[in-house]
């Protein structure tokens, strides 16, 4: 087993070295050309920088690596709301259309020019402007113009998925400055929006005249990424195979990155049969999610005799929030008490040690496991002062704290359960023979949505089974939910239209987080389709956090601004948190290999498979 730590100790620091050094370095001058664009202070790489530190400049090039996703696909355009896309394409920045600039995982939010060889802005960063390389060319050779910059951004912004259209509407005017030169300029103050304006991806314009590009479809699209799309088996397989003549190939921010000549991603039912395909050789890399499984079910032959091995990968990210999320479309979630009743129900200790021995620790806020979390007791300060103004619409517990409760070691936790009895009855729920009632006689009932193929972190088994002591919890509180499993496209569909009372839900979070937040928790997503505010939350004061958090000038107002986000999505009891890892924990084939240097971010998009490569067995 190998377990690297971070080299030279450094990369803690490193995490919030950018923020911190605002304080003593200028902001750039306005009109200056820069190779790099940081949110707080200056690139950690200077011009002229040699590779990324996490990449390996001296891995070999060639073989093929074969990965595993879980379900199905009938689009390969993950840039809209419709279909059930490849989401590679899109969770694999740069594989195959690539953005403006390039982000690095090793800090918390500094871009490097990929398509753009300069990028400028003024103090305020109320526009910026970013000048293509000459060399920049799609995968069928035709070079990127401004053309296909504008054309993609408009195209995006206005017809795309909602994480482009609510952004879009920030931009006063986009327009070409020169031969290579696109400057967009904003109506919002944000600080954050030239970098976001970096990282669309370009698409090439010629490729959809006469085409509807809200509409879903199997047509590859033509990008100026490292790869293109050899082979199709809708719903089975896609394979992406290396371009020998992709123009970037030599770029300081690729170098030691796709390596592989083929990236092979095939599609199964659920996890497991991809833990079986995984045994059985037939793909490459297995990420473990339960930490019991990783001690208990990796004995196979293959990891015994050395053809496969575990790797623990650590991170400095966020926890992010992961559970079981309700929708307060449905009144009767409305009330806090209500949620926060069916979180004193949910016997997190018993269930964490079910499943993963206790080893994992529970998400205590959306933001834990990093400096950005809100922290314990009352609120004070900067964070206090940002608060304030909403102090009568914030929840019990914003201002003065709030604690998950730690549930008991038997399956049934009875003081759990009392305190859930207790709110039920403040918000007009009754138990009456046997049934939780209000006071109209109407039972407290719901339906918990559940993906037959599984999530991104958790097997569908794993979540039944969570969800199982869950419901079997609940029958002391006089409620019997149904528990109902549909394929990932009715899932998908269902989610994207907010039909369902109660879901798994994950949202992984950055050291960054910024405008994509108004599409996490924005109250546009009540009722605007395709939002990540699945438990449709409309909440004045977070929304000012998240702006608050675009205004910020130095790195202590910018953590107090997400600090206090933080305590208002806690104490909304929206979701009722499981676990999470410190470690990523990966089993592969032991010709598979990755840089020793971990960056900041550990296993993230931008590091598997971008960063690995292969060598044959000894």
């Amino acid at each position: 087993m190998r377990f690297f730590k971070f080299a030279n100790e450094s990369a803690i620091r490193r995490a919030f070295a950018v923020l911190a050094c605002v304080a003593t370095m200028p902001l750039a001058s306005a009109a200056e050309p820069m190779h790099a664009l940081a949110m707080y202070g200056e690139p950690a790489l200077p011009a002229g920088f040699s590779h990324l530190p996490y990449a390996n400049p001296d891995a070999p090039k060639g073989g093929t690596i074969r990965l595993a996703e879980s379900g199905s696909f009938d689009s390969l355009n993950p840039w809209i709301l419709m279909g059930n896309p490849v989401w590679p394409i899109f969770t694999q920045p740069g594989l195959l259309a690539e953005p403006l600039m390039m982000r690095s995982i090793d800090e918390p939010f500094t871009l490097y020019g990929l398509l753009a060889e300069s990028v400028e802005t003024d103090p305020d960063r109320s526009w910026v402007e970013f000048t293509l390389r000459p060399e920049a060319r799609f995968s069928d050779g035709s070079p990127v113009t401004v053309e296909d910059v504008m054309w993609s951004y408009e195209t995006l912004g206005t017809k795309g998925h909602p994480r482009y259209t609510a952004v879009w509407s920030k931009v006063a005017k986009m327009e070409q400055t020169g031969p290579r030169s696109v400057r967009f300029t904003f109506n919002t103050a944000d600080r954050e929006l030239a970098m976001l304006m970096g990282m669309r991806p370009i698409l090439k314009k010629a490729q959809w005249q006469g085409r509807d590009f809200s509409q879903s479809g199997l047509m590859a699209p033509i990008g100026s990424g490292p790869y293109v799309i050899d082979k199709v088996d809708p719903g089975r397989a896609i394979t992406f195979r290396r371009n020998p003549d992709y123009w970037g190939r030599d770029l300081p921010v690729n170098k030691g990155l796709n390596n592989f000549d083929e990236i092979r991603f095939d599609y199964f039912g659920d996890a497991n049969a991809m833990f079986e395909a995984f045994k059985a050789g037939e793909t490459d890399v297995w990420r473990e999610l339960v930490a019991a499984r990783w001690d208990r079910d990796f004995d196979f032959p293959a990891v015994r005799d050395g053809r496969v091995v575990k790797s623990e990968i650590p991170h400095q990210r966020p926890s992010g929030i992961m559970g079981l999320v309700m929708n307060t479309r449905n009144p009767i979630f409305a009330d806090w008490r209500v949620r926060e009743a069916l979180i004193e129900a949910f016997n997190y200790r018993f269930i964490n040690m079910t499943l993963s021995g206790g080893k994992d620790a529970r998400i205590t806020s959306y933001f834990s496991n990093s400096d950005l979390a809100m922290q314990p007791g009352p609120v004070t300060g900067r964070e206090a002062e940002l608060l304030a103004p909403f102090a009568d619409q914030l929840l019990p517990g914003t201002l003065d704290g709030y604690r998950l409760p730690e549930g008991g070691d038997r399956a049934i936790d009875r003081k759990g359960i009392r305190a859930a009895l207790k709110l039920l009855a403040e918000a007009g729920w009754t138990v009456r023979d046997g049934e939780l009632q209000d006071a109209q006689g109407r039972p407290f009932a719901f339906e918990i949505l559940l993906n037959q193929s599984g999530s991104a972190m958790r097997s569908s088994s794993e979540m039944r089974q969570i969800v199982d002591i869950f419901v079997e919890s609940l029958r002391n509180l006089g409620i019997q939910p149904r528990v109902t499993q549909l394929d990932s496209a009715q899932y998908v569909e269902r989610t994207n239209n907010y039909q369902f009372d109660m879901t798994w839900y994950e949202r992984g979070l950055s050291l960054s987080p910024g405008n994509e937040q108004l599409l996490y928790w924005g109250s546009a997503g009540v009722t605007k389709p395709g939002s990540r505010n699945w438990m449709g939350m409309n909440s004045p004061a977070a929304e000012a956090m998240i702006a608050e958090m675009g205004r910020a000038e130095t790195p202590e107002d910018y953590r107090a601004a997400v600090r206090a986000l933080d305590r208002i999505l806690t104490a909304g009891r929206f979701v009722i948190p499981v676990s999470y890892s410190r470690i990523s924990r990966l089993a592969h084939k032991s010709e598979m290999h990755y840089p020793e240097n971990t960056p900041l971010y550990g296993d993230w998009p931008g590091f598997m498979p971008d960063t690995w490569w292969q060598e044959e067995r000894n």
